[in-house]
């Protein structure tokens, strides 16, 4: 499956998620590697917005404000090959640190790839934005900027 998005920025906040060594220790067993402590955010639509609904229904996640047309075309993709790998969340000092679920995938910007994997958290604010992660810092690898458009293709 592959799905082209439209790089944007976040709320910032991932790198408080994503430094913490749970989470580390697991993405560590997933991609050979510890990753970047943040996320880069791809803003979806049409069918490649409909894959990703396809990737989050396959993780379990509600589709949120998915119409039902797009969520019903969703469910009519066939999903079974990619591997979903449970990411687990944890409690720590009162605070809890909710799961995921990730797919391992490969990032293409012009000549380059990296592999990265596609990050769908239990609980997310939008359905129509792909996290995804990677041992490089994505925009600085790849010299990004908002606006930029990029493929990801799950292995």
């Amino acid at each position: 499956m592959r799905i082209s998005g439209t790089v944007s920025s976040g709320l910032g906040r991932a790198h408080i998620f994503m430094a913490q060594k749970h989470y580390q220790d697991q993405f560590q067993s997933l991609l050979g590697t510890s990753v970047w402590p943040g996320t880069l955010n791809l803003n979806v639509s049409g069918d490649d917005l409909r894959n990703y609904i396809a990737l989050r229904l396959k993780s379990g996640i509600d589709t949120l404000d998915a119409s039902d047309e797009l969520t019903e075309q969703a469910l009519a993709i066939d999903v079974n090959s990619l591997a979903a790998h449970r990411v687990r969340g944890f409690l720590r000092d009162g605070v809890s640190f909710g799961g995921a679920t990730a797919f391992k995938a490969e990032f293409g910007f012009g000549e380059d790839s990296v592999e990265c994997a596609v990050l769908i958290p239990d609980l997310t604010r939008h359905y129509d934005v792909v996290e995804i992660i990677s041992a490089k810092f994505l925009r600085e690898h790849f010299s990004l900027v908002d606006g930029d458009i990029v493929t990801i293709q799950l292995s």
